[in-house]
């Protein structure tokens, strides 16, 4: 019975999406190597474009941030709960530790993924030569990954930040830039003035700018960043 309304719920997707209706028809009257059942019809609709969509933070940002690590090239890399993609792919070339408040059971070489608190790390004063973070810290006292609500939570995160980094060390930071609101509970958009105090402690040796149009700017001048309205800050410290 869960069976037959399964095949009628997946027919009447199809009939009522009248170009895979049709290409269906066409498939299956020159198809001879596969089993093509109504039951296991799975229709995708919006994929006929013109080019291929993409999120353009999360492919420009850690792209740029996987450029610039091979760039540093240090023995080891600690990430602080960016982009699983990011930490994955840059463990196949320099070995990564991932920390994240809730950690991923990934099994690859050169990667170690473990638990960390961003308002409290677990490293000495001074320790990690490069450390990256990115579109995470805005996150942090919202509550929306089940960490406590704290409205000062990224401030906590970003001294942490600050204070873990070596001498000399190099950050990679990437938050929303804009402007300087709380879309609750999903994160924070700040402005370029406000990074820049919370890091003046730190040198800026580059600024990258993801626009809201999705352009990468690269070293980008940072009053553009007043235009945005949900654009994507990417920031390279270096520890005086």
């Amino acid at each position: 019975m869960k069976l037959h309304k399964k095949i009628i719920r997946k027919t009447i997707k199809i009939i009522l999406s009248p170009f895979i209706f049709f290409d269906y028809l066409k498939f299956k009257k020159n198809n001879a190597r596969f089993s093509i059942k109504i039951s296991d019809f799975y229709p995708c609709i919006k994929d006929k474009t013109s080019q291929t969509n993409f999120d353009s933070h999360y492919i420009y940002h850690t792209a740029w941030a996987a450029r610039k690590v091979k760039e540093i090239n240090p023995a080891r890399h600690t990430d602080i709960s960016s982009s699983l993609y990011f930490c994955s792919i840059v463990s196949a070339f320099i070995p990564v530790d991932f920390y994240d408040y809730r950690p991923a059971d990934l099994n690859l070489s050169n990667l170690k993924s473990k638990h960390a608190d961003l308002t409290r790390l677990p490293f000495p004063d001074n320790s990690i030569k490069t450390l990256s973070c990115m579109h995470t810290v805005e996150h942090v006292g919202l509550g929306r990954y089940g960490d406590p609500i704290n409205p000062d939570g990224d401030l906590k995160a970003m001294s942490e930040l600050k204070r873990v980094l070596a001498k000399d060390g190099s950050l990679l930071f990437v938050v929303p830039v804009g402007i300087p609101r709380i879309e609750f509970n999903a994160h924070r958009i700040y402005s370029i003035e406000q990074i820049m105090e919370y890091f003046e402690e730190l040198n800026l040796k580059e600024f990258t700018l993801i626009t809201d149009k999705g352009k990468f700017v690269e070293n980008a001048n940072k009053d553009l960043v007043k235009d945005q309205k949900y654009g994507c800050g990417c920031f390279w410290f270096v520890k005086k």
